[in-house]
């Protein structure tokens, strides 16, 4: 279904709310170059488990904008943000008074961070998927880069500068996930593995700009339950280390009371998709969803 957002942007939204008792709401934010639908499988385990599930296909992905994959009018990160709070706000009204979690992977992670700060008191708790803390020279740099290239124009240096990178941590060249059938899927997928605009990667740049702030600290809930859940060979948590230094933040600087880590010893980037210890996977992050409901 689609739904006009804060400025009038049609947003496609995926529904699976084949539930007869639901016990709770789980908002998906997905990644960069994929799009919601891709969520569909673990939506039907949590549906399962009583839990309606939600996930909008982001400005420039999917269906909200199939004609343009990788580029939007506007701020693709920060009204992406707004995109996510307005969809809360539907979906609360929708099942007034059940738990409300939201679940960010990838790109969807780094939007959840901002999230957390500017409307962290709209939902039980948050996952933080495939994610890393992210403010260093690389960011700077390729907020630069992105500014040298004409907004519309496929960002391929910076596609390059990074998922290459990525590429080259492993001998199989495969860091988007371990699993065969997982990497062929994706592949095969149209709304997936298109190369972002300078635009995508300006807004991008910029919104990992802001986080970490003595601003972005002010407005997190210090009590607000975080799971932080990403495979420990994921380069863009650079193999657990970004992981680990982003727990460090929140517990350390900005006095999160209850932020769980944990990380799958062989697993990459889509944790979620991969075969390998799947009911462990999955079993993860529906235990923290069940311990904060």
């Amino acid at each position: 279904m689609k739904f006009k957002s804060f400025d009038g942007k049609e947003i496609y939204v995926h529904e699976w709310t084949d539930v007869k008792n639901p016990c709770g709401v789980v908002q998906i934010v997905h990644g960069m170059a994929e799009h919601g639908a891709r969520y569909g499988a673990y939506a039907a385990f949590l549906n399962e488990h009583g839990y309606v599930v939600v996930a909008d296909d982001h400005r420039g992905h999917g269906l909200t904008d199939e004609a343009t994959l990788g580029y939007c009018d506007g701020d693709m990160f920060n009204d992406v943000v707004r995109d996510e709070a307005e969809i809360t706000d539907r979906y609360r009204a929708k099942y007034p008074g059940l738990p409300y979690f939201i679940f960010g992977f990838s790109f969807g992670s780094f939007l959840t961070q901002c999230y957390i700060s500017r409307y962290g008191d709209k939902v039980t708790g948050a996952v933080i998927g495939g994610s890393s803390y992210k403010k260093d020279y690389e960011v700077y740099f390729g907020w630069l880069a992105a500014h040298l290239i004409p907004a519309k124009k496929p960002a391929k240096f910076i596609e390059k500068l990074s998922f290459g990178a990525y590429s080259k941590a492993f001998p199989d060249g495969k860091w988007v996930s371990n699993d065969p059938e997982n990497n062929a899927a994706y592949d095969a997928d149209r709304f997936c593995g298109f190369t972002c605009s300078a635009r995508f990667y300006r807004d991008f740049f910029s919104g990992l700009i802001g986080l970490y702030t003595t601003k972005y600290i002010s407005g997190l809930r210090r009590d607000l339950p975080v799971l932080l859940v990403s495979g420990a060979r994921d380069p863009v948590g650079a193999m657990g280390k970004g992981v680990m230094k982003l727990r460090d933040f929140y517990t350390g600087k900005a006095g999160m009371r209850d932020v769980t880590m944990v990380l799958f010893e062989n697993g990459r980037h889509e944790f979620l998709n991969e075969k390998e210890e799947r009911e462990l996977k999955w079993n993860t992050v529906l235990e923290f969803l069940e311990r904060n409901t």
